[in-house]
């Protein structure tokens, strides 16, 4: 396993980390997503860890929090100190019926950091994420409490996920001017049918010298290569079509990759995490498994290296447009190339 640095910290992870999204059994949206009980989570982390892996990646939000009861359960039960696991959650989504059991003011973050706490079993939170902004909150007082979270030694190192390129540069704005802990990391979606991030995004974090980490870099099980129009319909997204995919624009994609897969010996899951894994921006991508076979596949990834020419075939049938102003600038940029 080859390990990155997070961002500006000295905090090293590995390139591939574990998602715990499956873990435990919620209501709603995540009885299609999670199930995992202890001892099948037990598995995969064992697993994980024997790979490489030092980092797994939960959120209070995820089965109404039983994912995180889950990664301390599973944590004590393998006897995982952070030397081992670091551990990664999250705070923005509705976790009760309240008025404020939701959002990013200072009253939810606080309550949510100790249940958080007290779930997971420990004494801190390595890496403490916002899930998204919250439009009803400024967001100097959503960084004045993760600034003083860190103080307190409850939270290690601060991240966002979904934020945008202006949304990063706020925030950089706002703890360079007041002195406050900076970001450390932005999870975002980014896979071979979703590079929207390529264009702001990716240019403003490594400006900011900022972590990646990457969500659901098979598109929801999508790049598997067991969905398209020929494909089978059962599995995850027959039941939850999310994160969204254009099925037109994919269908070319899909096929590459499994040329790509074939001529590799592998599989077209193992590509697309290798095209990422190939990335250097990306600090860590996030490979999340219902059962040991899953996992084995996505964490075999690391060990394959794509060659020149395939990389090259991936990235041109997955390209996305550029938007405005970028293919403007791109215009002009032909006479200004560094030589």
């Amino acid at each position: 396993m080859e390990y990155s640095t997070l961002g500006r910290t000295g905090l090293r992870v590995s390139r591939l980390s574990l998602g715990a999204m499956t873990f435990g059994a919620g209501a709603g949206v995540w009885s299609d997503i999670a199930g995992l009980d202890s001892g099948q989570a037990a598995r995969l982390v064992a697993m994980a860890v024997e790979r490489g892996v030092n980092l797994i990646d939960t959120a209070d939000a995820y089965s109404q929090g039983r994912s995180e009861e889950v990664v301390g359960e599973v944590l004590r039960a393998l006897g995982l100190d952070e030397s081992r696991m670091l551990v990664a959650t999250k705070v923005r989504l509705r976790t009760g019926s309240g008025h404020n059991d939701v959002g990013l003011g200072r009253s939810h973050i606080m309550r949510t950091v100790e249940t958080s706490l007290k779930r997971i079993g420990r004494d801190h939170i390595d890496l403490f994420q916002l899930h998204d902004r919250d439009l009803l909150v400024p967001l100097d007082e959503t960084l004045r409490v993760l600034d003083d979270l860190v103080t307190q030694g409850k939270v290690r190192h601060i991240g966002v996920c979904n934020f945008s390129a202006a949304d990063i540069e706020r925030a950089f704005g706002i703890t360079t001017r007041t002195d406050r802990i900076p970001l450390a990391s932005n999870q975002v979606h980014y896979s071979l049918t979703s590079r929207d991030v390529e264009h702001e995004v990716m240019p403003v974090a490594a400006a900011n010298k900022l972590g990646l980490l990457v969500w659901s870099p098979l598109a929801g099980g999508y790049l598997s290569g067991k969905y398209g129009p020929t494909r089978e319909t059962a599995g995850r997204r027959a039941k939850l079509d999310f994160p969204p995919v254009d099925a037109v624009r994919a269908a070319p994609i899909l096929e590459v990759l499994r040329e790509v897969a074939n001529e590799l010996a592998t599989t077209p899951a193992q590509v697309a995490l290798a095209w990422l894994l190939a990335r250097e921006q990306m600090t860590s991508v996030i490979v999340g498994a219902r059962t040991p076979e899953q996992l084995a596949e996505n964490l075999d990834a690391q060990n394959l290296l794509l060659p020149p020419e395939q990389l090259t075939r991936l990235d041109e049938v997955s390209a996305t447009p550029m938007p405005f102003p970028h293919w403007m600038q791109h215009f002009h940029d032909r006479d200004r190339v560094p030589r």
